[in-house]
């Protein structure tokens, strides 16, 4: 079983620790470049392009500074609104230091966001 986004985030964290500018992840996902998005946002990368081609396309991810880690959190757990606490001094290093991104119902958010709305979710993966 491949895991499409644990690949991509293993690529991108793998650039990061050689110093290069950018990456190229395959194959393209929904949920990928809904995890570049938010990454963007928050200025974790600069920018990423989708390229189509015939074997399902790939996404060219050029890098910023400002990333120092990214992980796909395996397994997937499920998590309520009260517990945002108990994992985010699991997985970030700091307090409001980098951004953990969870799967709810209404689409993938922060857990800045998730906090903000009082919804719980499924972790998908971390970034500082």
């Amino acid at each position: 079983m491949v895991d499409v986004l644990s690949d991509a985030l293993n690529v991108i964290d793998v650039a990061r620790q050689n110093g290069k500018a950018s990456c190229v992840v395959r194959p393209v996902s929904s949920i990928l470049t809904k995890l570049l998005e938010i990454m963007k946002e928050n200025k974790y990368i600069k920018k990423y392009e989708i390229i189509s081609d015939a074997s399902g396309g790939f996404i060219k991810v050029d890098l910023s500074s400002a990333i120092n880690k990214c992980k796909a959190v395996r397994p997937r757990l499920p998590i309520k609104a009260a517990e945002m606490g108990k994992y985010e001094r699991r997985l970030l290093p700091a307090l409001s230091f980098g951004i953990i991104v969870i799967s709810t119902n209404k689409g993938l958010i922060t857990n800045v966001e998730a906090k903000a709305k009082n919804v719980g979710g499924v972790l998908i993966a971390y970034v500082y």
